[in-house]
């Protein structure tokens, strides 16, 4: 990924328990859409619990995580999900709640 200002950045809210809720300390040239797709799939995030876009050259910032969670559902590996992974995803998808 491009760490250029005009780049959309990720950023996933995790619940880290008695810790409280945090937003994951993300390098820039790791934020993009692919990486927080391969770290769901790998169960790097334990508990997450939504994903935010944001781009600042363009003005605009969302919350991204029916469509994360749609596009992980759609791909081939999600069978491989951590069940933390699957429930946030499940959970997530539109219509879910």
């Amino acid at each position: 990924m491009s760490t250029s200002q005009d780049a959309t950045i990720y950023l996933v809210l995790e619940d880290f328990g008695k810790f409280g809720q945090a937003y994951r300390e993300t390098d820039p040239g790791q934020a993009d859409r692919q990486m927080v797709l391969s770290n769901l799939l790998s169960g790097e995030y334990k508990r997450p619990l939504r994903i935010v876009a944001f781009n600042t050259t363009e003005g605009w910032a969302r919350d991204v995580t029916a469509e994360i969670a749609s596009e992980v559902l759609a791909r081939p590996d999600q069978d491989d999900l951590s069940p933390a992974a699957r429930a946030f995803v499940e959970g997530a998808r539109p219509g879910a709640k």
